[in-house]
Parts: C-alpha cells; structure tokens; sequence
C-alpha cells in the first residue's frame, strides 16, 4: 500500500520564496518524513528551467525570470493559477523521474476523459519511452 501523502495548500507565494521553503523541506527530509503535494498559486513570473535559453525569453517585461535547476524550458507562472508541487521520496516509492512523469501524464489523462476531454501522450516529446508496465505508483 502507497504511504499516505499530506496536502497543504498555501495562499500566494512569491516563487523565490516557496522554492526556498522546498529546498528546505527536502534537506530536513529524514526516513520516516511524510511525502507532500504544495498546492499553491504564484505572483506573476517565468521559470527558466535547464533546457531555457536567453532567446526563449520574449517581452517579459516587468515580470520576474527566476533560473532553476528543473527540466524544461521557460514556465510561465501567475495570479489563478494553481500549480501543484509533489515533494516525494521517489526512492522510497521505486520510482524514477521518467516514471512519475509518466505516472503524472497517465492521472492526468485519466482525469480528463472523466470529463470527456480528450488527451494523449506524445511519445515523440521525450527521447526514450518507459517501458510498458513498469512504471508504477507505490
């Protein structure tokens, strides 16, 4: 059976400051620490994630770039968007990245026929595909 995760919801949050407060949680993290989901909304700012180069950046105007050290290119983030943080011990779940992304994609996909929208994966956005059924939430 998967261990329980705690949700916490937060009210806005500069970017820069929940960043810090999760790079905290992570380095406090001990054995028996409880996985969590950050639900939280942002003032206006883009992410410039390791893929994000100068040229992606287009009229930011006054809105506020932050660098961080996750995938992608350049997110925008604001004000009614909620975004969902999972802070997991993914050792402790045997999952690796690739996996919870394709964990996170099928949920998502599942989530949206619910309501009768249709989606689907791309496997040609990723360069390796995970191998059919090993990919699995613990």
């Amino acid at each position: 059976m998967s261990a329980p995760i705690i949700v916490r919801s937060f009210t806005r949050i500069d970017y820069a400051d929940a960043l810090t407060r999760m790079r905290q949680f992570t380095a406090s993290r001990t054995v028996t620490t409880s996985d969590e989901l950050w639900l939280m909304e942002h003032p206006a700012v883009f992410t410039q994630g390791l893929a994000g180069k100068a040229e992606h950046l287009l009229a930011t105007g006054d809105i506020a770039v932050v660098k961080t050290e996750r995938g992608g290119q350049v997110t925008f983030h604001g004000p009614g968007q909620v975004v969902a943080y999972l802070l997991l011990d993914l050792p402790r779940r045997q999952l690796s990245v690739r996996c919870l992304v394709h964990v996170i994609e099928d949920a998502a996909i599942e989530l949206l026929d619910r309501y009768k929208v249709a989606a689907t994966r791309k496997w040609r956005a990723r360069r390796l595909r995970p191998r059919a059924n090993r990919c699995h939430w613990r």
